[in-house]
């Protein structure tokens, strides 16, 4: 009785290791996620001034719109983003 008590605490203890190893793998996928902060805001910045863009129709603002992203694309290129490089 006692061989089978210490079998399952031994497989307890396995599955608590494991799930502690999925939770520093799933930490440590968010963090690469985000690896450079500016780019990433760079590009989310691309893509609202992109919808803003598609949905303006008056033409100051559109050109406005234009500078703000060649700017945009300028800052992502010099951050190293490889789409904006390939472009």
């Amino acid at each position: 009785m006692s061989d089978a008590g210490e079998g399952l605490v031994d497989a307890e203890s396995r599955i608590q290791e494991r799930m502690e190893e999925l939770e520093r793998a799933r930490k440590g996928e968010r963090r690469e996620a985000v690896r450079n902060p500016e780019l990433e805001s760079l590009r989310l910045a691309h893509v609202e001034m992109s919808r803003q863009l598609r949905l303006t129709t008056n033409a100051q603002r559109r050109k406005v719109i234009e500078q703000a992203l060649g700017e945009i694309n300028r800052r992502m290129k010099e951050a190293g983003d490889p789409v904006v490089a390939l472009a």
